[in-house]
């Protein structure tokens, strides 16, 4: 694997930030843009007949020459169309173009995460489609939020570091929030798998914080960290934290000193700004290297409940999931071929970790040829037509030259329990 090809990468509305997988180190490091920064402005401009983007944009900016685009992010998610050089531009494509030109020193890309503050479907299919646009096949383009990047990044982390509750503290010019990973019950009896989530546990406006960003003052700043102090004290209350981890360019001062005496006692604290880029690149390596241990992260968003059917995979017979729970039900469609080897029926299995009982379906293959066994090849389609209901296709595609395909297909559509009022069972 060629340096670079395994990337994750955080974009929001003010900067985008890049962090690859190096085979030496056999973990992520962070592009650096200068000493000890990694951001790199969302900001592209053209002058000169020439698209230029990140500092050399700002400095067009600033010097008044050349055409900059600000609010690409969010002008992209509008769809907006935006003039430049004499010739309109849909807000998506100068995304692209952006993001292409923070890329072009990186090799041939392997696996890319996107992560983001919010994401949901538009997000998704918007990021997938600029990495396609960039000649990356959809199934290596992932899409997270930055909760799920903290957790993912946590995974890889001493597990000491996370064997209770860990806390995530963000902070801006003008508010802090708290976000805590904790690992949630689930129903018992389904495997060893380990369920994790974040939550925004509390946040504040302080209007200190506009004070003491980027210049610190005094006296602002010592009244903005006993707030802070006590907005801790409050957040840790009754909990057990095994580590802090602090992000944002309002830490950058260090305005807090009384508020770390807090963070330390008894547990690790960690200041950085590559938090979020190093968790999308983990999320990159795990799907590089089908790396499928470790926890899942759940939130309101993902899917409880997961359909298995019973195959034998790599020698091993068992219930295997065609859809796994911890997925967004809009990237959830797959296709599947499998070899049957009775041709009765097949026996679908819906699990839920929200403690209802398992429900059994079955799809009859009433009508499909008789072949001798392991020789009958089915093709297993799942498309989610929306949030509760997904739509099962089973069709015969033959055996090679010694068995034509026929027009035999059976359908099952599944009702699911959907997003709405799951996860807030699971505590």
């Amino acid at each position: 694997m060629q340096r670079g090809s395994i990337l994750g990468y955080d974009l929001n509305e003010s900067f985008c930030q890049i962090s690859y997988y190096d085979e030496k180190k056999e973990e992520p490091e962070t592009l650096e843009t200068a000493v000890d920064n990694y951001q790199i402005p969302l900001l592209l401009g053209y002058h000169n007949d020439r698209w230029v983007y990140g500092k050399e944009a700002k400095r067009l900016l600033v010097i008044r020459e050349g055409e900059v685009i600000p609010d690409l992010y969010q002008r992209a998610m509008h769809r907006e169309k935006i003039r430049i050089a004499e010739k309109d531009h849909d807000a998506v494509w100068l995304l692209a173009k952006y993001i292409s030109l923070t890329l072009q020193e990186f090799e041939e890309i392997e696996e890319i995460t996107f992560t983001v503050p919010d994401t949901d479907i538009d997000v998704s299919k918007m990021l997938k489609g600029i990495g396609r646009h960039l000649g990356i096949p959809k199934e290596h383009v992932n899409v997270l939020d930055y909760k799920e990047s903290f957790c993912q990044y946590m995974f890889y982390q001493p597990k000491e570091l996370w064997q209770y509750e860990s806390a995530l503290f963000y902070c801006d010019a003008q508010e802090i929030r708290a976000y805590m990973l904790r690992k949630l019950n689930t129903v018992t009896g389904l495997g060893k798998d380990l369920f994790v989530t974040v939550d925004e546990v509390a946040s504040a406006k302080m209007k200190e914080l506009a004070a003491i960003y980027p210049v610190l003052n005094v006296d602002k700043a010592k009244d903005a960290d006993e707030q802070f102090k006590s907005f801790i004290q409050n957040v840790f209350d009754k909990k057990v934290i095994s580590s802090v981890f602090l992000t944002g360019e309002g830490f950058e001062n260090n305005w807090y000193p009384n508020s770390l005496k807090v963070l330390c006692n008894g547990r690790r604290a960690f200041l950085g700004n590559n938090l979020y880029s190093k968790g999308a690149c983990y999320t990159s390596m795990r799907k590089c290297f089908s790396y499928d241990e470790g926890p899942i992260y759940l939130d309101e968003t993902k899917m409880t409940e997961q359909i298995c059917l019973r195959m034998r995979v790599g020698g091993q017979e068992g219930w295997y999931p065609i859809v796994a729970w911890g997925t967004h039900w809009y990237e959830a469609d797959g296709q599947w071929e499998v070899i049957l080897e009775d041709t009765s029926d097949i026996e679908i299995h819906i699990e839920t970790l929200t403690g209802e009982e398992l429900q059994v379906e079955t799809v009859s293959l009433e009508g499909l040829p008789e072949r001798r066994d392991y020789s009958l090849r089915i093709q297993i389609d799942v498309m989610f037509l929306d949030e509760v209901t997904c739509r099962l296709s089973f069709r015969d595609v033959g055996f090679g030259d010694f068995f034509p395909a026929t027009d035999f297909c059976a359908e099952k559509i599944i009702k699911l329990g959907g997003i709405h009022g799951q996860f807030n069972s699971m505590s």
